[in-house]
């Protein structure tokens, strides 16, 4: 794109989102008059799927709990990898568009439907939602809320939820965790990654192996026992530290990593997949690339996994949640992990904190892998007046579908959870 044009698009950004934070703002000061009778709230609104310029923030109906329902009046929410997925439709059974996106959220309880028992107004709470979190406002069932620590602040709360709960079920209920056992976790310096990391410390004698972009390594160093460039081989690098490799693998990238990750793996070892990042394609990615990468898998063979010892498995928080059912069993580690919390072994590291309005501009920097933790949106920040070089949209015009080589030096292919 020509730089007149970048320029152009920029101002058109700049001008399109003065419009709406005026337009909102106006709003906001009718509303002031008649607080009471407040029914409106801002969201984010998921026109269709496709590009960023498929996000905006507008008003729309402030929903009321129905019966076991908690109403939270929303102070942050998390980013994840699957929101850019859920975004491009690149989901299993994509819901129908508009859509508020958003899974986990933390605020204060406003109010409870009729037979919903162990919260008051004005708890501060976190929670889980499907769909609906990037809302000044959301209804979830009274299941999946949780009273926050006195000491966990609401970025926090919104950081720890999906990454923390979703980190100690595959290290300790799926990998079955030991002391001086080995793990290999992929994007080290992201949300997920960083629980992971910090988990394994709470075991004696663990060693953690991680691959991250380089640029991440000086702040990531202290928390993994060895760390890689995602772009060597890191099949190899393992291998000469760990001769018979590593008892567990956490594995985001699927594709080509798959057959790797099994074959890193020892006897009695647990291989498991928690996420396809490889699949979010537009900005840097095309569906031909994708469809490359995952031409390289090999067929997973039960003979060799017998033959081997070898375990393969698979998880999905929010299918365990909102499918399955299992809100007793998250609850419980929930429970664990907040002990963890008061007792100083474990925090949240939260990258960033973003306005609603700059929903675009901080999915773009999940996508270009340049966070270190966990990404926030902060429903009472205010937004950043967009530079006129703004590259926002830009990267998805169309005109630059294909990843060519390098595009990916500085780009650590984040987790997701679905």
């Amino acid at each position: 794109m020509k730089p007149t044009d970048m320029d152009k698009e920029g101002t058109e950004l700049t001008e399109e989102t003065e419009h709406m934070i005026e337009k909102n703002g106006a709003k906001e000061t009718e509303n002031v008059v008649s607080a009471g009778d407040t029914k409106e709230m801002r969201a984010v609104i998921l026109s269709g799927f496709g590009g960023l310029n498929k996000l905006r923030v507008t008003k729309k109906a402030m929903p009321e709990p129905q019966e076991g329902e908690v109403k939270i009046r929303v102070k942050a929410c998390g980013l994840n990898f699957l929101d850019l997925m859920v975004r491009q439709g690149n989901i299993d059974n994509p819901p129908k568009t508009p859509l508020v996106p958003g899974f986990e959220c933390s605020g204060i309880v406003e109010a409870m439907g009729e037979n919903t028992k162990g919260f008051e107004i004005g708890d501060r709470v976190m929670a889980f939602v499907n769909y609906n979190a990037w809302a000044e406002v959301v209804c979830t069932p009274l299941d999946y809320v949780y009273n926050m620590p006195d000491d966990m602040t609401f970025p926090e709360a919104a950081a720890f939820s999906m990454n923390f709960v979703a980190a100690y079920m595959m290290l300790f209920e799926v990998a079955n965790l030991r002391e001086g056992m080995s793990v290999l976790v992929h994007s080290a310096g992201g949300g997920v990654g960083q629980a992971v990391a910090q988990l394994c410390a709470t075991i004696p004698s663990v060693t953690v192996f991680g691959t991250a972009s380089s640029f991440k390594h000086e702040a990531i160093k202290d928390s993994v026992t060895h760390l890689f460039d995602r772009n060597a081989d890191y099949v190899q690098e393992v291998k000469k530290i760990s001769p018979e490799g590593v008892d567990i693998v956490l594995d985001c990238l699927s594709g080509e990593n798959t057959g790797k990750g099994l074959g890193l793996l020892r006897p009695l070892g647990t291989y498991i997949l928690y996420g396809s990042s490889n699949m979010v394609t537009g900005e840097t990615k095309s569906f031909f690339s994708l469809a490359k990468s995952w031409w390289q898998v090999e067929k997973v063979n039960p003979i060799k996994l017998y033959e081997e010892n070898k375990v393969i498995a698979g998880f999905s928080l929010l299918n365990l949640l909102f499918k399955q059912g299992r809100c007793g069993q998250v609850k419980t580690v929930v429970e664990k992990l907040f002990s963890l919390y008061n007792q100083k072994k474990i925090k949240p590291v939260v990258d960033s904190l973003w306005a609603l309005e700059e929903v675009k501009e901080a999915m773009q920097r999940i996508h270009d892998r340049g966070n270190i933790g966990k990404l926030i949106l902060d429903v009472e920040k205010s937004p950043t007046p967009l530079m006129a070089s703004d590259s926002t949209e830009t990267s998805e015009a169309g005109e630059e579908e294909e990843e060519h080589e390098g595009d990916s030096d500085n780009k650590e292919r984040m987790p997701f959870i679905q």
